[in-house]
């Protein structure tokens, strides 16, 4: 029983469906071999008849060819005769010729007398014929059909006889199936259920440790940690993962103690988090003061990147010098017309900001035609798609984000796509989108204040035509893909 315990589930399974195979193969054999037995007794039963029937039609066929013969002198004929007359000897010669108190095996051994007579006779007859002497043909002819007469009759009653005792025999035989088919049948019964018992016992040793297992669990997940361990009986799948829940509470409850433990860390840690949230909003006020004036907002960041590269900190230099970049560009380039090479450029700060600020979680990739650079858009378009696909597509997911811009032409089209495999976006809101019905509450709260609907109705404007843009997204969870289509007009742009 030790031993057992240790095995693993997939083998106690297995030994339970090979046991109990094995028991239903032995009893299937079993009953096979005597249902088959049973089947030969059958068969047997009725075999003497059969026998009779046919040595009756050989004699038959015997007289027949001899007669036809005697009628014809043909060579066919003669041939016909001796072929049977040496199938009915060979009949006769499996007869009982030995003496029996049994009146069956008299009457068979009378049979095989008279047949070596008529045999004889029938060769007396033949031969009488084939010399030529009538007188004799006609005695040997006669006592032959006489004979003949004799061993039909015998036949006749020793084949209804041996019917009546084969009857008998197949009423006890056919008695003994019945009984065979209710014990087999009883059998099949018990081994079912011997089985439907075994299979319940193996069963209840691996889903009684799983429930027990299940009602802690759901104990912890309600927040009662003083629960009673797991008790470990067996060393399978369960009893391992019995150990690792028997494991993982007492790490819990070591965990709890340790936060306990360090309540005054937390809150220091809660202070500093504040301290953050107070630093980050007088940022935002500093970056809306410094919008009213831009020429200082530059001043202090090209100061502040000074500082940065005279203190030698390189990656704050260059990350103070893109966020300059970044909205010298905005400011600058609001109402202007631009390359599509320089939106690519400022999508390129963009994201490195973001990834400064999100600890590079951002993952944007391009695929770009390079020959497609100078068509010229309005400025301000790309950056805010993929600001929307950073807020509302990727930010707050499971799995991990990602962003790709593509640049190819399609015919007479230069195609934009900004791709993420974020939450998606519903049908509605998209229709809302491009029907400009979008509401200022749907806008991301940090945004840079230029919305997808700037973006649309700018593009518009610049393209004289409603269908620049589309946004496509397969359900929730899919991603969206928002595409903007410049056609290329002919001899407006030498490198395309």
């Amino acid at each position: 029983m030790n031993r057992i315990r240790k095995f693993s589930i997939r083998v106690k399974m297995m030994l339970v469906f090979i046991m109990t195979t094995l028991i239903i193969l032995f009893i299937n054999l079993f009953m096979y071999v005597n249902v088959n037995h049973m089947m030969n007794r059958l068969d047997e039963v009725y075999l003497s008849n059969v026998s009779l029937n046919e040595l009756a039609d050989k004699l038959s066929s015997v007289q027949s060819s001899m007669t036809a013969y005697l009628n014809t002198r043909t060579s066919d004929a003669m041939e016909d005769y001796y072929r049977n007359e040496q199938d009915y000897a060979g009949l006769v010669a499996g007869l009982n010729d030995r003496v029996y108190g049994n009146d069956l095996k008299m009457m068979e051994k009378n049979i095989k007398n008279m047949s070596g007579e008529y045999l004889e006779l029938t060769g007396q007859t033949i031969d009488a014929k084939r010399g030529g002497n009538v007188e004799k043909v006609k005695l040997h002819y006669g006592r032959a059909t006489q004979v003949y007469g004799y061993i039909s009759t015998y036949l006749y009653s020793l084949n209804n006889e041996q019917f009546r005792a084969n009857s008998v025999s197949y009423q006890a035989l056919s008695m003994s199936m019945q009984y065979l088919e209710w014990i087999n049948i009883i059998t099949l019964i018990l081994v079912g259920a011997c089985n439907l018992a075994l299979v319940i016992m193996m069963t209840r040793t691996i889903t009684r440790p799983l429930q027990r297992l299940a009602g802690t669990a759901d104990q912890v997940a309600r927040g009662n940690l003083e629960v009673a361990l797991l008790p470990v009986i067996s060393e399978d799948e369960v009893g391992v993962v019995s150990k690792a829940f028997n494991q993982m509470v007492i790490s819990i409850r070591e965990y709890i103690d340790r936060i306990r433990g360090s309540m005054e860390t937390e809150r220091e840690m809660k202070e500093k988090e504040l301290m953050m949230e107070t630093h980050l909003k007088d940022a935002q006020i500093r970056y809306l003061q410094a919008q009213i004036n831009p020429h200082f907002l530059f001043n202090t960041l090209n100061a502040g990147a000074q500082l940065a590269m005279m203190e030698g900190a390189d990656r704050t230099y260059r990350y103070v010098q893109n966020v300059a970049d970044f909205f010298r560009y905005n400011v600058k380039k609001n109402n202007a017309t631009v390359t599509l090479k320089e939106e690519i450029a400022l999508v390129d700060t963009y994201v490195y900001i973001l990834n400064v600020r999100f600890s590079g979680d951002i993952h944007f990739r391009k695929e770009v035609d390079e020959s497609l650079l100078q068509i010229q858009v309005p400025s301000m378009i790309l950056q805010p798609i993929v600001e929307n696909s950073v807020n509302y597509g990727i930010r707050n997911i499971d799995w991990e984000g990602e962003i790709l811009l593509s640049v190819y032409r399609m015919n007479d089209t230069v195609c934009v796509s900004i791709k993420d495999n974020g939450i998606g976006i519903s049908r509605e809101k998209i229709d809302k989108i491009l029907s400009s019905q979008l509401r200022a509450s749907d806008l991301s709260g940090d945004s840079n204040g230029i919305g997808l609907d700037n973006v649309i109705g700018r593009l518009r404007l610049f393209l004289d035509d409603e269908d620049v843009i589309s946004i496509i997204s397969e359900g929730e969870n899919k991603g969206t893909e928002v595409r903007i289509y410049i056609p290329v007009r002919e001899g407006e742009y030498e490198d395309v």
